[in-house]
């Protein structure tokens, strides 16, 4: 056994030990209250796409590399790295004073095994993997990743905000942990601790500053820079009624709540103690996922008439209540507003529900069952699955309406089996825009099959072109691929774009230090 492990046994009963201090020294300091989006389903944040999860994972957890407001790359828990001059070594250090939460030092060996379950899982991960030999290291500081040919989105790929991000583990969890399976001990090196004993599924989470934690000297700005934790505590409570979760706020219960319902903004705004607004500028894009494996949704044709009638005002109103400047069309299958976002999908989706009747009964569908999976206690999702449910109805589809809870959805939509055995035909979710912005990003366009997002889409055109896409020689090139990509995806349809919309969120004003991004980020934060 390694001196390693012998010692974690050690660490975990010390800091067992010094719990009834810290909640000592606690009432001095208000915790922070705060109210995800929806239940924390999962504890794994390589399992998932899912955004809770995720923000559970900016806790616990870091990464290598971290982006800044414009997508920028900067050093993480990486000092910094070197490339050999025929770019197919990367020899990437790690900072000094990584620790993780049981008290053993972060090592090379780690990042190593956590990247490696991390790319069989990510759709870039998976991509990055393709160039990747081996997953090495050079002692306890030095990740060496030699590589097939040159690959220079590999620090981007291994500071990625968003879906599946690539969180350091130590060794002992993702070494031995399937990546389809989930981990069973959440254990990271991020700025707070995950308290197993105080989490209860439904009800919430709590998480305590992680004070080994060394962040960096640089200024936060989204995942990059110095993740500073100054709140010793911040629980985590699950309200699932939206009205509820705006009394507890002005009733002083809870202080955050991470999404405002669109009806509740003019009552939140009339408060002088709240700040609402968006803390993401760049919005949310609305998807429908099909499953592409069984019918009627295995027939892209059937899919195209779907497109040919569906209008992105009736998801962008009922989403947004019909705030004025809340959304914008989107027909593109990228996020629009950013270099990649030309919407080659306008000539398909012109909202014509005749023709797009006339279409489906030229495609052949024969009244299949069609499934849709809806979470109603996701008010910025459940809207949609409304909406798409009265325009089945009006298509002529043999509709089953399922409503349920997130965690649910997340468990059913993984179910591989015919709609009729248990299975699905359509879900709704939304992306942050800067998850779907390119090829490489993108988990809705790709085409993977088994091994991509849920729906099962397997386009080979599509990997190919993506394929050159990262290897292009200038943006001219890639600009023209990426066109070249989404007129391949509007032709066989993987996902159905419902638009791009802005969600509030709201907080007490004594609340400062608020760090602008795609996640509910607690680092910066703290009481004045």
């Amino acid at each position: 056994m390694q001196r390693r492990h012998l010692l974690r046994g050690a660490a975990v009963a010390a800091g067992a030990a010094a719990l009834p201090r810290l909640a000592i020294a606690q009432k001095a300091q208000k915790p922070l209250i705060f109210v995800p989006t929806a239940d924390l389903s999962s504890l794994d944040p390589i399992w998932t796409t899912t955004q809770t999860v995720q923000n559970h994972g900016y806790y616990v957890f870091d990464t290598l590399y971290g982006v800044d407001g414009h997508l920028g790359v900067h050093p993480q828990m990486a000092e910094g790295h070197e490339i050999s001059p025929d770019g197919r070594i990367w020899r990437i250090k790690l900072r000094d004073g990584l620790k993780f939460h049981d008290g053993e030092p972060v090592l090379a060996r780690d990042c190593a095994a956590s990247l490696k379950r991390w790319c069989q899982r990510d759709v870039l991960g998976q991509t990055t993997a393709s160039f990747v030999d081996t997953w090495g290291t050079d002692g306890d500081r030095v990740i060496k990743i030699t590589l097939k040919s040159p690959f220079p989105l590999l620090s981007f790929a291994l500071g990625k905000p968003n879906g599946m991000v690539p969180f350091i583990m130590p060794e002992r969890i993702a070494a031995n942990t399937d990546p389809n399976a989930q981990i069973t001990e959440v254990v990271g090196s991020g700025p707070y601790r995950f308290l197993k004993e105080a989490f209860v599924p439904g009800g919430g989470a709590e998480y305590v500053k992680f004070d080994a934690y060394v962040p960096r000297k640089e200024k936060p700005d989204w995942t990059a820079g110095g993740k500073v934790a100054h709140i010793e505590r911040i629980h985590w409570r699950v309200i699932a009624d939206t009205s509820t979760q705006a009394a507890a706020l002005q009733a002083g219960e809870v202080d955050w709540l991470e999404q405002v319902q669109p009806d509740l903004l003019p009552l939140l705004r009339k408060r002088k103690d709240l700040h609402v607004g968006a803390t993401n500028p760049i919005g949310y894009f609305g998807v429908l996922r099909f499953n592409s494996l069984h019918p009627p949704f295995n027939n892209p044709a059937i899919k195209r008439a779907v497109l040919r009638g569906l209008s992105q005002d009736d998801y962008m109103q009922a989403v947004t209540s019909g705030e004025p400047n809340a959304y914008r069309h989107c027909k593109a299958l990228f996020t629009c507003g950013l270099p990649y976002g030309q919407e080659i999908g306008a000539p398909l989706m012109t909202g014509d529900l005749d023709a797009a009747r006339a279409e489906l009964k030229a495609a052949g569908y024969a009244g299949e069952k069609v499934v849709i999976l809806n979470p109603a206690d996701v008010p910025s999702i459940s809207p949609f699955g409304h909406v798409t449910r009265d325009y089945f109805i009006k298509l002529g589809l043999n509709v089953e309406f399922v409503d349920t809870d997130w965690g649910t959805l997340v468990q059913r939509r993984g179910n591989k089996n015919a709609p009729d055995q248990g299975g699905w035909s359509v879900f709704h979710t939304w992306w942050i825009g800067t998850s779907v912005a390119n090829p490489a990003l993108s988990t809705i366009i790709r085409g993977l099959g088994a091994k991509g997002w849920a729906g099962w889409f397997t386009d080979e055109k599509i990997e190919a072109l993506t394929g050159e896409w990262l290897v292009a020689s200038d943006e001219k090139d890639r600009l023209r691929l990426a066109d070249a990509i989404q007129k391949q995806a509007f032709d066989t349809v993987p996902t159905a774009p419902l638009g791009q919309f802005t969600i509030n969120t709201a907080y007490r004003k004594a609340l400062t230090g608020m760090v602008e991004g795609t996640s509910p980020y607690p680092w910066g934060l703290r009481w004045t």
